[in-house]
Parts: structure tokens; C-alpha cells; sequence
């Protein structure tokens, strides 16, 4: 009997407090709820989590928002920079961007197939087997922005495309986000044929590292290519450097004394 009085006597107390109703605690019922303690509910609640499932862009040093900003107000740009400066997530974040939102119809990955010092000759599989690990930093670009499932999805509709340099000549490519990756390891000529397939309602990214070439000395064309259209006021060159390295410190130190 006791007991049973201090039971009531701790029911009236949540009562008065406003945090039990009487009614729901009946002495015969069977089922009861959970009295709510400092506002705790069973549902878990995400009000203080970040509910994009896609990061947002945004620029880690000057050159990155520079290279944005130039990709927003030009048709046709190129980014010159060391490795680790983002110049290819960037180029393809921003054509991923462009294509959500329907700017463009369709997004065109080209890289030049240049071994970096091995032949390709001994990977097993045909010729998209070979051309696979060259294009894969591309891949890995892409899958960060959207899922893989939805990377695949639209590769089989025909919205993302990527191919070798090798197989653009003669296009010409409208309504469409173009990144050519790599370009220093394009010869002159190879630029010029890529740059002259830009069409209607399109826009190119060319990326590289002039100093990163994987071709004999003096045949790379990014050089020369981009002081050339240095002067037209329609296309943007960025030039990021060195305090624009994104990836570990110890890559700027290592860029700055090999």
C-alpha cells in the first residue's frame, strides 16, 4: 500500500509539472505511452545536419574562385597549374552543375591516352579496356559529384561522354560542357583541332600543367597555345600556382624544389 501511495505521489508530481497525462496512465491499462522527458521523442532528428547529400562548390584559394568565375563568364577557358590545384574537379564539377541545371544537354570528358612512361600494350581487354586507367581520374571526378549509378545511367543515355582525344576530330559539338584534361600532353596541332570544336551553346575547360609534360621536350602545344589566345578578349586564361595546392602540403613543398 505504501508503495502504491508513492507511485501516485510521483504521478500527481508529473502532472502538476505538465509532463505526464493522468489520462494515459490509467491503473488498468495495458498499453501505456512513454511520458516525454525534455522534449525527447523517438524519432531521431537531423535539424543540426547538414542535409545536402551534394557538396557545395566552393573555392579553396583565390586562383580556384578566379578559375570559377572565368568558367561562368566564358565560353572557352584554360587552366593552367601545377597538380593538386583542382583544375580538373573543378572543370568537371562545373560541367555537372551546368548540366542539372540544364544549361547544356550533354557533358564531353576528353584526355589524351599518353603512358607516363609504361606502354599500354601489355593491359589485357580491347581498346576501351586500355583506355580505361587513363581516363579513370575522370571517372573518379564525376562519381564525387553524382553516384555512380547515376553516372552510369546517364553514360548509357548518352548525357555524359568521354572519350580519347584521338576520336574528336571532325565533330562538332553543340549544346554541350567539353573538359579536356590532360592537355599537356597535346601537341599543337591536337589543341588546335580540340579547341576549333567548340559549337553553338557550348562551353570548353582545358586543363594541364605545361611543366608536367609526358611528351618529349619542346612538343607540347599548351604553351604556346595559351599565350596565343592569351590576347583574345573572349577567352580566359587562368594561371593558378603553387599557394593553390589543394591536396597535401607536402605537394607544394615537393612542386616548389623538384
Amino acid at each position: 500500500m505504501e508503495a502504491f501511495m508513492t507511485k501516485r505521489s510521483a504521478i500527481k508530481n508529473q502532472v502538476r509539472e505538465g509532463v505526464l497525462d493522468s489520462r494515459e496512465f490509467l491503473q488498468d491499462a495495458k498499453v501505456r505511452r512513454l511520458p516525454p522527458r525534455n522534449g525527447w521523442s523517438p524519432y531521431p532528428s537531423n535539424d543540426e545536419r547538414d542535409q545536402g547529400y551534394l557538396k557545395t562548390l566552393k573555392p579553396k584559394s583565390d586562383g580556384q574562385a578566379e578559375l570559377m568565375d572565368a568558367v561562368d563568364a566564358h565560353n572557352l577557358v584554360l587552366a593552367l597549374g601545377p597538380a593538386g590545384t583542382g583544375k580538373t574537379y573543378l572543370a568537371v564539377a562545373k560541367a555537372v552543375e551546368a548540366l542539372e541545371a540544364g544549361k547544356v544537354g550533354r557533358i564531353v570528358l576528353s584526355r589524351p591516352a599518353v603512358e607516363a612512361g609504361e606502354s599500354i600494350g601489355f593491359l589485357p581487354g580491347d581498346m576501351e579496356d586500355k583506355l580505361a586507367p587513363y581516363l579513370r581520374p575522370l571517372y573518379d571526378a564525376l562519381s564525387d559529384r553524382l553516384s555512380m549509378k547515376r553516372v552510369k545511367a546517364l553514360m548509357a543515355e548518352g548525357l555524359i561522354e568521354i572519350a580519347p582525344i584521338g576520336y574528336m576530330r571532325g565533330r562538332t559539338l553543340n549544346n554541350a560542357f567539353i573538359v579536356v584534361d590532360e592537355a599537356q600532353n597535346c601537341t599543337y596541332v591536337q589543341l588546335k583541332m580540340l579547341l576549333t570544336r567548340l559549337g553553338w551553346h557550348s562551353t570548353m575547360v582545358v586543363t594541364g600543367d605545361p611543366h608536367q609534360s609526358d611528351l618529349l621536350p619542346g612538343v607540347s602545344g599548351l604553351s604556346d597555345i595559351a599565350e596565343r589566345l592569351e590576347a583574345v578578349p573572349e577567352i580566359a586564361v587562368v594561371r593558378l600556382a603553387e599557394r593553390d595546392i589543394v591536396r597535401h602540403p607536402l605537394v607544394a613543398s615537393m612542386i616548389g624544389v623538384l
